[in-house]
């Protein structure tokens, strides 16, 4: 008789208790996706400020959008012979056996393997591309304020396209171009690769390099556009994620600073 009446009594408040877990249950889920989207945004956001000037680039191909662009980690500026500097080495734009030049201020975090960019405006306004290796120069080492370049392709350029604030953006060497994808139509894998070189062409998608996975279950809808100055630009991304019937969405826009 006990059982019995444990087994009704049981029964009656399984009734009460299992809508609660099933919202707690669904609660759960909802704020896991919406954290997971945020964190993905957040992380694309921070990489976007810091973006090369005028190196992002937005191409949507079978079903994927891929947001593309070279992210810095420091800059500086260059000891210019044109400054009325007595002594020191200088950034040479007409002799390419010149390979040294001097860092004014602070040196920023800059080392072997790295790259440094002058100038950039981007694709379509070559040299100034760094994509195309126009303006861009890898770094064969760095003994205080002086940098050596392994090469000097900015004495190469046609016209010759110093920055006119004698400045100088770092690339790092394990980075270079970063691509973001992530599918526009069918929930997918929202990814981040880095370290697969510069493309003058925007690959989509990039081969090589280090890729890693920031959310899946993702579609999304991106938008870029720039000022009719070309100063600033501004990155649109909306991502939806979906589980068990379900799904959050974001937006974002993220302002991109293109002053070279």
């Amino acid at each position: 008789m006990v059982m019995v009446i444990t087994g009704i009594i049981a029964a009656m408040v399984a009734v009460f208790i299992t809508k609660p877990v099933e919202g707690y249950v669904d609660s759960a889920r909802r704020a896991k996706m919406t954290d997971a989207a945020d964190t993905a945004l957040r992380r694309l956001a921070r990489d976007v400020r810091l973006a090369l000037p005028n190196s992002l680039r937005v191409t949507s191909v079978g079903g994927t959008s891929y947001i593309e662009f070279i992210m810095t980690s420091s800059g500086g500026r260059y000891r210019d012979a044109a400054d009325g500097s007595t002594g020191g080495k200088v950034l040479d734009f007409s002799n390419a056996a010149n390979l040294e030049f001097d860092v004014l201020g602070p040196p920023p975090g800059i080392s072997a393997n790295d790259y440094v960019v002058v100038y950039n405006l981007g694709p379509g306004f070559s040299p100034a591309d760094a994509y195309s290796g126009g303006n861009i120069a890898q770094v064969a080492s760095v003994s205080g304020n002086t940098v050596t370049l392994a090469s000097n392709p900015f004495a190469a350029e046609s016209p010759l396209l110093p920055s006119p604030n004698d400045r100088f953006q770092v690339v790092p060497g394990g980075v270079q171009a970063v691509t973001y994808a992530c599918p526009t139509t069918v929930p997918g894998s929202f990814t981040r690769t880095w370290g697969y070189g510069f493309n003058a062409a925007q690959p989509t998608p990039p081969s090589g390099g280090s890729s890693a996975l920031l959310v899946d279950n993702a579609t999304c809808s991106v938008d870029y556009a720039a000022n009719a100055e070309q100063q600033n630009g501004l990155l649109s991304i909306d991502l939806t994620l979906s589980e068990s019937g379900e799904s959050v969405r974001l937006f974002d826009q993220i302002h991109v600073d293109n002053s070279p």
